[in-house]
């Protein structure tokens, strides 16, 4: 293990954490809000923690190896977290940690599950800064730093891995710093479009970036207690399409740019993921068309529940809760599949489920077969034994951590839809749940060891479990 390079990378993270400090003050001076001076606190011991990691860790060698990707990523983001918690704690807007702290962990893995039971009592700066984490965690702290920060090595591949979502990872372009910022021009002009088109249909300046930041970053913050509910017909549509935008892989988005558009509309991935949300919609209006009378709103509601649920952003127009349970079970299994591999969704990704439904159905053919020879194929092309293993020991993995949480929260006095609901809502970096922490409720009656467990979920999900599992590990920081 190259420790020296871990932590002075994770100093980089800490010096990019106390200049993003500064645009929520910004906002906070702008409004001639108090909680200005909170944010700057928070950026001057950013800054001091970068200072003493980068000048006492200065490596000898560059060199990054799958373990130094792990360690970096995860300590990266456990960092960013508890000195993004510092300006709700030092403001007193938010004054406990396990909440603070679960409300920067939701922000930044683009959850959306939040302790706060009066979301227009925040001020602007705070607001901007939960909905901000949404935009910066939404394509990954650490794929943002190598798009800003000069001189990181050039086997930072390993931390695109350990990072970006999906079975598969690989670069775009043969530099990985040139696909980080591929990525983030693709990131940034889709959001500032979702603004265009937000103001369009009336919606404040504020609001519009405040939304288009949960949007992008698939997470769900906003500025209002029933989320999107009160906003009119087309900003809930312009919502649901850029929803499901964000759901879709971004690799594909650059194919599109480089005129290779008929191999991204080949994408299997993508007309698997179209179809699950034609199919679930479908379904869902028929459902609940009895309850809402008007084919336009039960249409409108249904579409925007799926891609919210589906992309695991969290937003809501109304209150699922009261859903039949046929339309509740939908969205329930929504929360597992996520969106597509390489997007700003969370879930186990489309890749993955396609991977393991074709897998399934290979081992059946082989009871019936036991001579057939016959690979599992997935985008036209073979999928090697190895990927195929290792997507099976991730849902192995997955499932053994989920059960986990589920246990570990199982004690608070909420109910089995609850708890279970909120285990899956974190892990999966959905947001709302069931029951008390459905799209109108909240997190805050968790107690501070529940809150903690969940945050580490919503972590555990959003880095796809490994990363964190293996830098905690004390095996992997043995010297070989």
């Amino acid at each position: 293990m190259n420790r020296r390079m871990v932590f002075y990378t994770v100093g980089r993270i800490a010096l990019a954490t106390a200049l993003l400090l500064l645009l929520p003050a910004l906002v906070s001076l702008i409004y001639r809000e108090p909680c200005g001076w909170s944010f700057l606190v928070a950026a001057g011991l950013s800054l001091a923690v970068a200072a003493a990691l980068t000048f006492l860790s200065r490596p000898k060698s560059q060199v990054i190896y799958a373990r130094e990707g792990f360690a970096i990523v995860a300590l990266g983001w456990l960092l960013t977290s508890l000195l993004g918690c510092l300006p709700f704690i030092l403001s007193g807007e938010v004054p406990s940690f396990f909440d603070a702290f679960f409300e920067t962990v939701s922000g930044l893995t683009t959850t959306g599950a939040s302790i706060l039971t009066n979301v227009e009592a925040l001020s602007h700066g705070l607001l901007f800064w939960r909905s901000f984490t949404h935009w910066i965690g939404g394509m990954g702290v650490l794929i943002f730093i190598m798009a800003i920060i000069p001189n990181i090595a050039d086997r930072s591949i390993h931390i695109v891995r350990a990072e970006m979502p999906g079975p598969v990872v690989g670069k775009l372009v043969p530099r990985v710093k040139d696909t980080a910022k591929i990525l983030y021009i693709i990131y940034i002009a889709m959001t500032l479009l979702e603004i265009a088109f937000l103001l369009f249909g009336g919606m404040p300046l504020f609001e519009s970036v405040v939304h288009a930041f949960g949007t992008a970053g698939t997470g769900g913050f906003g500025v209002k207690a029933d989320s999107i509910a009160g906003y009119s017909p087309y900003l809930q549509w312009v919502i649901t399409v850029f929803m499901l935008l964000f759901g879709v892989n971004f690799n594909l988005y650059y194919l599109i740019l480089i005129r290779r558009t008929r191999t991204a509309l080949r994408s299997g991935e993508l007309w698997c993921y179209l179809g699950i949300v034609a199919l679930s919609t479908g379904v869902i209006v028929c459902n609940i068309l009895p309850q809402f009378g008007s084919a336009e709103d039960a249409l409108r509601h249904s579409a925007f529940q799926v891609a919210s649920i589906l992309t695991t952003t969290g937003y809501a127009t109304t209150d699922f809760n009261l859903w039949p349970d046929l339309s509740r079970a939908i969205l329930f299994v929504l929360m597992f599949i996520g969106g597509c591999a390489g997007s700003t969704a969370g879930g186990l990704k489309q890749s993955r489920a396609i991977m393991l439904v074709k897998t399934v159905g290979r081992e059946f053919k082989r009871m019936l077969h036991p001579r057939s020879v016959s690979s599992v194929r997935f985008e036209g092309k073979p999928v090697d034994e190895a990927t195929l293993g290792s997507v099976s020991t991730y849902f192995a993995v997955y499932m053994i951590c989920l059960f986990a949480v589920f246990l570990l929260i199982s004690p608070e006095p909420f109910g089995f839809e609850t708890n279970l609901s909120a285990a899956v809502a974190c892990f999966n970096n959905v947001g709302p749940g069931f029951g008390l922490v459905g799209p109108v409720g909240s997190y805050s009656a968790y107690s501070g060891f529940s809150k903690l467990v969940l945050s580490l979920a919503m972590l555990l999900g959003r880095l796809e479990i490994f990363p964190l599992i293996l830098a905690l590990s004390p095996g992997s920081w043995i010297k070989k």
